[in-house]
């Protein structure tokens, strides 16, 4: 499929009466495809998916449109979803420790690249700490400077490590032994597989 399919059919994949923020909605994104405007509709059909869930295609199509458009982050960002909704995703208000209090001493990329440990309160068989580790997405942010807070997404490498967290949790990052940084857990979405059946 070419970007106006891709983009065309990501958008038939979205609920009408869905709307953003800013009270955008498919009728409007599809004013942008009928005039070629593809890289607006890829970003404002993007901004209508945190209005609510929608399936696995829709990500992948519009994974495909923005590497067909050589968008790179925006691709990288529809194939982290695609990931949340296969393997679950948490999301915490992480703050970093200063550049002068840790080992790290340049800010973190926001793209998904960091695959940081975390402690998230498992113990080895010996009784010492084990840590989990999850890749690291920052929201709306391109990067994120040593001591400094936002809200991270985690995509935990083993999800079944992951189920007992609950919003309000404090868990710590490391790069090493010692801390990188403390987050608190905001929202815990399990995998798609994992959902209870209805």
């Amino acid at each position: 499929m070419d970007v106006p399919e891709l983009l065309e059919s990501a958008s038939l994949l979205v609920p009408e009466e869905t709307a953003t923020e800013n009270d955008i909605t498919v009728g409007d994104i599809w004013d942008y495809l009928v005039h070629d405007e593809w890289d607006v509709a890829l970003a404002l059909l993007e901004e209508l998916a945190d209005a609510r869930p929608l399936p696995l295609a829709f990500w992948e199509k519009l994974a495909e449109a923005a590497e067909q458009l050589r968008l790179e982050r925006s691709a990288a960002w529809c194939h982290w979803r695609c990931s949340e909704i296969r393997n679950g995703m948490i999301r915490a208000d992480l703050t970093l420790r200063p550049a002068a209090e840790a080992r790290r001493k340049t800010p973190i990329s926001g793209a998904g690249v960091l695959r940081p440990m975390w402690d998230i309160g498992h113990l080895s068989p010996t009784g010492e700490r084990a840590v989990s580790v999850a890749a690291l997405w920052v929201e709306n942010m391109p990067v994120l400077e040593p001591g400094g807070r936002a809200t991270i997404r985690l995509l935990p490498l083993t999800p079944s490590h992951w189920t007992h967290l609950q919003p309000g949790r404090q868990i710590t990052m490391h790069e090493d032994r010692s801390v990188a940084g403390t987050a608190v857990i905001l929202e815990v979405h399990r995998p798609a597989a994992a959902k209870p059946a209805r």
